[in-house]
């Protein structure tokens, strides 16, 4: 949402709407708790990153202070509309307990049943209960209205006032995003307000020049954001698996790295429309190729033009991090989303290393992309303040940038 961000309003509004005190009373957030998870552990699931978790606490925070009773709602994974152990939020109420560590947090396995509304007449002034996974109920996610309306109804029975601050659903049209808001006294919370802060920074009047580094796996996630983008950025630098169809755009084989042959055309397009508007789009002069996408796959360095026809790029070349790096080094506004190689694999992580790096260096006002982005810094070791803003939202921050309007903030400015 672009027109109308400005006028969410913040916490204190409820303090108005509920005459002036929270002291006693219930409030609901919807927090974004989607951590990525290892499921590998043979003590269950394990959090592998909790910069969500922790983005959530000053909101739960703010109204905990206030006496308020919190009761925090979120989504993790996929589930199908069922309970599923494997995406169960007990895990993230363990991590979020020690975090929180001034404060009583409880968690219940149930979203809206008879355990759910027990507990919540259990909470006392200053203390937070997490629900169960919202997605375990079909209501959440399903493309019934009427469904979804009947989960809302549940959910604003638990509370006398809702707190949207997950932004990492904003773009959802989901039952705790849209329709809830509806049925209670609402106001954005402090992480949803300075996500969207963020945002207009990026699409307002952003200091120049004004740079955006895309990655990731797939061009086709990005043709939106790109095509906005072309009318407010002074330049592109373009890595990841994205590249590669930048590259065939251009005539340059590509061997078997990852390829969206629909997007050539497309891609093309973008290309003369940058030439023609005078912005440099910069791509890898040189890629890691390797004989298999896996980590002990074999490699060498090849120009990015003249990969193999049996190899495919895993990571830009030591050349291609020098270029990039060079190209960030006079930018005053960046914004940063996707990987520039397969970082889950240590020998094709360094070119993110490298542009994260050249980011933390600026002088300018830096923004990460949330999901893959956000933890590929922090697994390298970057520290949460060498950038001036890691977003918890990647999708949504992708689709801010696209011009949309998001749902889950337009049912907060209603």
């Amino acid at each position: 949402m672009t027109a109308g961000a400005a006028d969410l309003t913040g916490v204190d509004r409820l303090v108005d709407q509920l005459g002036g005190d929270l002291r006693g009373r219930r409030v609901l957030v919807r927090s974004d708790l989607n951590v990525p998870l290892d499921g590998q552990s043979v003590d269950g699931p394990t959090i592998t990153d909790d910069g969500r978790i922790r983005a959530s606490l000053p909101t739960w925070r703010h109204l905990l202070d206030a006496g308020a009773r919190v009761v925090v709602c979120a989504h993790l994974g996929r589930p199908k509309g069922a309970p599923d152990e494997r995406y169960s939020l007990r895990v993230v109420a363990d991590h979020a307990a020690d975090l929180l560590d001034d404060h009583e947090l409880y968690f219940v396995p149930d979203t809206v049943g008879a355990d759910a509304r027990a507990a919540v007449e259990r909470l006392d002034d200053g203390e937070v209960l997490l629900l169960e996974n919202l997605r375990f109920d079909p209501g959440e996610t399903s493309q019934d209205a009427g469904e979804r309306g009947a989960f809302a109804d549940a959910l604003a029975a638990l509370a006398v006032a809702y707190v949207g601050d997950g932004f990492g659903a904003v773009h959802r049209a989901h039952a705790s995003v849209v329709e809830l808001p509806d049925r209670l006294p609402h106001a954005a919370g402090d992480l949803v307000r300075a996500e969207v802060e963020v945002l207009e920074r990026l699409t307002g009047d952003p200091e120049r020049p004004y740079t955006v580094v895309l990655g990731g796996a797939k061009v086709s996630d990005k043709l939106g954001v790109i095509g906005n983008l072309l009318a407010k950025v002074d330049r592109l630098v373009i890595g990841g698996g994205m590249a590669f169809t930048f590259l065939a755009a251009q005539g340059h084989e590509v061997g078997k790295s990852i390829l969206e042959a629909d997007q050539i055309d497309a891609v093309r397009g973008f290309l003369a429309d940058a030439a023609q508007r005078g912005i440099e789009i910069v791509l890898p002069v040189d890629v890691l190729a390797a004989t298999a996408h896996s980590a002990d796959a074999s490699y060498d360095v090849v120009p990015a033009d003249a990969i193999p026809a049996d190899r495919m790029g895993l990571d830009i070349g030591p050349a291609s991090g020098r270029l990039f790096a060079e190209r960030l080094a006079d930018a005053r506004t960046i914004f940063w989303n996707g990987p520039m190689g397969v970082t889950e694999f240590p020998a094709f992580a360094e070119g993110t290393r490298v542009v994260g790096q050249a980011i933390a260096d600026s002088a300018g006002f830096t923004v990460v992309g949330g999901g893959d982005s956000a933890a590929a810094v922090r697994d390298l070791g970057f520290p949460d303040d060498a950038f001036g803003h890691i977003s918890t939202g990647g999708g949504a921050s992708l689709e801010y940038l696209e011009g949309k309007t998001l749902p889950g903030l337009a049912a907060l400015a209603r």
